[in-house]
């Protein structure tokens, strides 16, 4: 994965198109192609009963942890970013530039790559580790998932750096340190009975809930 490269081509559209977001959504229907099927191996894996079933849970993880998600953060972002992160006109005749919401929507399909692999792919082949009750088990989940999030949140990060109208992007680096802290605040409240897999919570979520 080079996120660089694919936000140099961004730059790229906006000099031939006259806008940053993809013109193909290919890519957008290729995730969601992706979610449904490791889904549906989900589905099996936690020997869900009826296609009823497994088919609410190819709708949440589409319409909860893709497009719920995205829609949040590529608006959050977006707000940020044309509120606060704007630099000054160069001159009363330079054209005003802002961050288009489908190019918020944008980064965040990027960033759901790792996100994707690790959560979706690597996880359903750890499922017998990850959702145990030992110390081991919340260590391995809550790795995936803070890995995850930190790398989610990194290339939402290289997403806004690379609009050359923007200043102080670092900000969208700031939740990494929220991931750590509760990273660290899990293993830190293990013994106090504190600490959380979030294995075993997702699973609670989409499988018996």
């Amino acid at each position: 994965l080079y996120p660089q490269r694919v936000y140099k081509m961004a730059y790229y559209r906006k000099q031939t198109k006259n806008h940053w977001a993809r013109d193909d959504p290919a890519f957008c229907f290729l995730q969601i192609v992706m979610i449904a099927a490791v889904s549906i191996a989900y589905g099996f894996a936690f020997r869900v009963g009826s296609f009823l079933d497994i088919i609410a849970v190819v709708t949440k993880s589409v319409l909860v942890n893709w497009l719920g998600f995205g829609i949040i953060i590529a608006s959050v972002g977006r707000l940020i970013a044309n509120n606060h992160l704007m630099m000054a006109e160069r001159s009363s005749s330079h054209v005003k530039q802002e961050v288009e919401w489908l190019y918020a929507f944008d980064v965040h399909c990027n960033a759901f790559v790792p996100l994707f692999v690790l959560l979706y792919g690597v996880q359903l082949f750890l499922l017998p580790v990850v959702l145990g009750p030992s110390l081991l088990s919340l260590g391995v989940s809550n790795t995936l998932f803070a890995i995850a999030f930190g790398w989610y949140f990194y290339i939402t990060h290289l997403g806004y750096r690379a609009l050359p109208f923007l200043s102080n992007t670092e900000v969208f680096l700031f939740p990494i340190a929220a991931v750590l802290a509760l990273y660290v605040f899990n293993y830190v409240g293990y013994p106090f009975g504190l600490g959380f897999n979030a294995s075993r919570i997702m699973a609670y979520i989409f499988f018996e809930s």
